[in-house]
């Protein structure tokens, strides 16, 4: 059985594309159904009991928004 490695990845993507994605998310999370999405040539599903998250932080150079999701692997 593959073992998955440790991943932090960062992808920026059009302002269309993002949309695109936080809408089915969206409806996703609204019908308590899991989530699949690719991010950096990986593709991987966000189950519907994800725990989710909203983070702001400032510093001397902007500001940030992160909306996370987070869940234990299964298997």
């Amino acid at each position: 059985m593959a073992t998955r490695r440790d991943r932090d990845v960062e992808k920026v993507t059009s302002r269309t594309q993002f949309v695109e994605k936080l809408r089915r998310l969206a409806d996703a999370l609204e019908q308590g159904q899991p989530f699949t999405i690719q991010v950096a040539h990986e593709r991987f599903t966000v189950p519907a009991d994800a725990e989710l998250s909203v983070e702001h932080e400032r510093g001397e150079d902007g500001e940030e928004l992160e909306l996370q999701l987070r869940w234990e692997r299964q298997g």
